[in-house]
């Protein structure tokens, strides 16, 4: 009778802790493990992902900074991520870092195209493979997933001509540069520059346009020294490249023109805090790189775990910068990231 009762009390004991095993595995109601509309979480299905970045080149701050979103996802999500890019802008070395990670069979790759079209085939490639891709600063991109910029183009390209204009006192000469006539971020906010200038600034004449500095300071140090031998009168610069401006800054210092000749541009504090404090630069306007890779390795692991879907109008995704997303023909994405600084608030930002 004895090991009957024990027997029995054994039994009951293995029932009631299957019972709270279960219980303790399931979700409280309402607690959902993703948030709707928003974040960058660890996946729900405990995958982990292999996603690179590729960037233009290595080496300057602007990408430094993005390296720094890259690594900053993998820790937080769990997802192996990392960033590549060749050691000058090239976009034959970007197809070939894409071909060697297409060769690795990578889950995903994001990346920032030197030249969008240049891309497009083994960007293609890619994507006959199985690899999920995610493009920024690369609007209307074909052989993408998604391609996401930081906000409207031509929109951000007015809004530095309005930040020259003043600078200017809405009135004289200027000339714009950019990384690249293939780099399509570039064009259209130059683009978005030159026409807010021509509705809005009559007495302000573009002298030269698009000159190409391939993302490279010097470059950009002697596209104002050169232009300013042509039109000795030179009076403003705006340039696209995250160091074109620092570039065309240095040539205002060393030139002593400061005063006479205002520069704007995209670029970092950290490259640009210099020149904001001594004159040689009157603002800059950028968006944080280490989001931007936030935002696009956070779209490859929505694509990689089906849930493409989700990404309408509106959208929360979940970092700052892109809690609102606007969408146009269903992949093109558009963010409210810009930020304009000068030297009022330049030491607000560690970066």
């Amino acid at each position: 009778m004895l090991k009957k009762r024990l027997m029995s009390a054994v039994a009951m004991l293995l029932i009631f802790s299957v019972i709270v095993l279960t219980a303790c595995g399931e979700s409280a109601p309402g607690s959902s493990k993703e948030g709707k509309g928003t974040g960058q979480g660890n996946p729900a299905s405990g995958k982990k992902y292999k996603i690179a970045t590729v960037v233009k080149l290595t080496g300057v701050a602007w990408f430094d900074r993005m390296e720094e979103g890259v690594k900053e996802f993998g820790q937080t999500t769990g997802h192996e991520t990392f960033m590549q890019g060749p050691q000058k802008a090239d976009a034959a070395l970007q197809v070939q870092i894409i071909e060697d990670l297409i060769a690795q069979k990578v889950d995903a790759i994001t990346v920032v195209p030197f030249s969008a079209e240049a891309l497009e085939p083994v960007l293609k490639k890619a994507r006959d493979k199985g690899i999920v891709v995610i493009t920024h600063e690369a609007d209307g991109m074909a052989n993408t997933d998604f391609n996401i910029e930081a906000f409207d183009n031509l929109e951000y390209g007015a809004f530095l001509m309005d930040n020259l204009a003043k600078a200017m006192g809405e009135t004289g000469e200027y000339m714009t540069t950019v990384g690249s006539l293939t780099t399509k971020s570039h064009m259209q906010w130059e683009e978005g520059a030159y026409k807010r200038q021509l509705e809005k600034y009559p007495n302000m004449k573009a002298v030269a346009r698009q000159l190409e500095t391939s993302d490279d300071q010097k470059i950009a140090s002697e596209k104002l020294r050169e232009t300013l031998k042509a039109y000795p009168n030179l009076k403003g610069f705006q340039g696209a490249s995250g160091n074109d401006a620092a570039g065309a800054a240095l040539a205002v210092e060393e030139s002593g023109l400061i005063g006479k000749i205002h520069v704007v541009g995209t670029s970092v504090p950290s490259v640009s805090q210099k020149y904001l404090e001594s004159g040689a630069m009157s603002m800059i306007g950028f968006w944080d790189p280490a989001e931007a890779a936030k935002a696009m390795n956070t779209l490859a692991v929505k694509v990689l775990e089906g849930k493409s879907g989700e990404i309408k109008d509106g959208y929360n995704l979940g970092v700052p910068g892109y809690e609102k997303l606007k969408v146009v023909d269903g992949k093109y994405l558009y963010g409210s990231a810009w930020v304009g600084v000068t030297k009022d608030n330049v030491k607000d930002y560690d970066f």
